[in-house]
C-alpha cells in the first residue's frame, strides 16, 4: 500500500470517528496532519503575512469542522481543505479594503525554517528573490504555481480548487513558468563555450 493510499484511510477513519460521534479528538488529529500544508498555502497566498494566513486557516478549520458531512471522498481529504483555505482566502482578501499588491515583500522572519537558512546564504538569496518574483505575477498564475508546484498537487485538483477549466490552469501555469524564468534569468547557470 503506497503512502498515499495509507493516508487517505487514516482520513477516512478519522472522518468517520468526527460523524459518527463529534469526536473532537478525531477531528484534532486529522487538522493537525494536515495544518501545516494549509498554512503554508495561505501563507503564500497572503504574500508571507503569517498572521492574516493563520487567522484564515482558523476559518478554514471551523468551516471544515462545520461542514465535514459534506466531505463525499470524490478527491483527497486534503484537496478538499485546500479549496476551503482557497475560499477563505478569496472572501477574506475581497473584504480587505486596504489591501494592495505590493512590489516589495516584508522581510523574512529568521525563525521560518523554510525561508531563512543561516547556514546558506546564497540559498537565502535565491529563496527572496523568488518570493520577490513571485509577488510580481499575476494572481492566476501564482496561485496555479503554489498549488501545481509548492503543495503537489496534480493539475486536475489544482483546477478544482481553483474553480478555473483545466486549459486556464496550464495557461497559466506556462505563463507564470516563462515570467520566473525572465525574472529570474540572473540565476542561470552560465554556459562556458570553447573558443
Amino acid at each position: 500500500m503506497s503512502d498515499r493510499d495509507a493516508n487517505a484511510r487514516l482520513d477516512a477513519a478519522l472522518i468517520a470517528r468526527v460523524l459518527a460521534s463529534e469526536d473532537r479528538a478525531a477531528f484534532a488529529h486529522l487538522m493537525r496532519r494536515h495544518q501545516g500544508l494549509v498554512r503554508a498555502q495561505l501563507r503564500r497566498l497572503c504574500k508571507g503575512d503569517q498572521a492574516w494566513a493563520d487567522d484564515l486557516s482558523q476559518e478554514c478549520f471551523l468551516l471544515a469542522w462545520r461542514k465535514l458531512d459534506q466531505f463525499r471522498h470524490d478527491s483527497r481529504f486534503s484537496t478538499w481543505l485546500y479549496k476551503i483555505a482557497y475560499s477563505c482566502f478569496l472572501q477574506a482578501k475581497r473584504s480587505r479594503s486596504e489591501m494592495l499588491v505590493t512590489e516589495e515583500l516584508d522581510v523574512l522572519e529568521e525563525n521560518d525554517p523554510q525561508a531563512y537558512h543561516p547556514d546558506a546564504t546564497h540559498n537565502f538569496s535565491l529563496t527572496l528573490d523568488l518570493q520577490r518574483a513571485m509577488a510580481q505575477l499575476a494572481d492566476g498564475e501564482r496561485e496555479a504555481l503554489i498549488h501545481c508546484y509548492h503543495l503537489d498537487l496534480s493539475h486536475e485538483e489544482a483546477a478544482q480548487i481553483l474553480t478555473m477549466p483545466l486549459g486556464t490552469l496550464k495557461s497559466h501555469i506556462k505563463r507564470g513558468k516563462d515570467k520566473l524564468k525572465q525574472l529570474l534569468s540572473s540565476w542561470a547557470p552560465t554556459s562556458h563555450q570553447e573558443s
